[in-house]
């Protein structure tokens, strides 16, 4: 593994966790993109599952994990620069740097990190060749994230001052205090997420989220994509892939759904004896479609 700085911003670096790099010199090898999760508030990229990043690798894949400032220090717009400029990087760096194929390149992401995955495929330019979203969502200012959430108001109430304590204003891309999950819950308890993350309110200004949203961008060049979602899910609705599934069967576009029966969000981390199998096999899937596509 080796890190390196993609980006530099006036007050903090971005960097990037290289795995499966060669010499340059030799075969160029295809490259995958991974964008961790966290509701874009939370997490660092430092979180991609051991098991599946040596799947990726042993595929023959580069796997470049990376950094992106969080919310709500940093708000949406830049978020989604900070992963088009990693995009921009490897394509410009990858081919010396690493000895990756800059023109066969997948993204992948979990939950937020498959968000910002469906977002590359209508903002890319040009597009990667194939796209996996685990969990991920492809509409940011629907109900769902932009009024209180039933579930999310089961736990105790947070207040907004508590919210405020674990966050601060300085850029930072490592949120993995476990503290900050406090402000993430105060949003999705008061329906403030879109507010507080993208810096608009979905009602009256909805028209400043389309450009977000992937479900609202899917066209004939949208890449091939993989979506991937748990019935049971209780922070990302299953119905959000189902959504994206339905824009992109409408649009033309190749695509594959995997449904995990009463898997939950996040099922590929430690899956009970109900959804082992039906993950396991879901991964061999990820495999034959990124070999596929890429």
């Amino acid at each position: 593994m080796k890190t390196v700085t993609f980006k530099t911003t006036d007050s903090i670096k971005l960097e990037a966790d290289v795995f499966g790099a060669d010499a340059p010199g030799g075969p160029l090898k295809p490259v995958i993109l991974f964008i961790h999760g966290g509701a874009l508030i939370m997490g660092a990229r430092n979180s991609i599952r051991a098991d599946q990043l040596n799947r990726y690798v042993a595929a023959g894949y580069v796997v470049i994990s990376i950094d992106y400032r969080l919310a709500p220090e940093t708000l949406l717009s830049a978020l989604v620069e900070d992963v088009e400029d990693a995009i921009k990087w490897i394509r410009s760096t990858g081919k010396d740097a690493f000895g990756v194929d800059p023109d066969r390149m997948a993204v992948i992401g979990h939950s937020a990190g498959g968000y910002l995955t469906l977002v590359t495929g209508h903002r890319a330019d040009p597009p990667p060749k194939a796209l996996i979203s685990f969990y991920g969502y492809g509409n940011i200012a629907g109900d769902w994230y932009g009024k209180p959430d039933p579930f999310y108001n089961t736990f105790d109430r947070i207040t907004e001052q508590q919210a405020y304590s674990v966050v601060g204003q300085d850029e930072l891309v490592d949120g993995t205090d476990p503290e900050r999950r406090q402000f993430y819950l105060w949003c999705r308890q008061n329906g403030l997420w879109p507010k507080n993350v993208g810096g608009c309110e979905p009602i009256g200004e909805l028209d400043w989220f389309i450009p977000y949203s992937p479900a609202e961008n899917v066209g004939e060049t949208y890449p091939p994509t993989l979506l991937l979602h748990g019935t049971a899910d209780t922070d990302v609705p299953y119905e959000q892939s189902v959504h994206m599934a339905e824009r992109l069967a409408e649009a033309g576009v190749e695509h594959e759904f995997i449904t995990i029966k009463d898997g939950p969000h996040g099922f590929d981390h430690n899956p009970d004896s109900t959804t082992s199998q039906q993950v396991a096999d879901a991964f061999d899937h990820v495999i034959e479609f990124l070999n596929e596509h890429v």
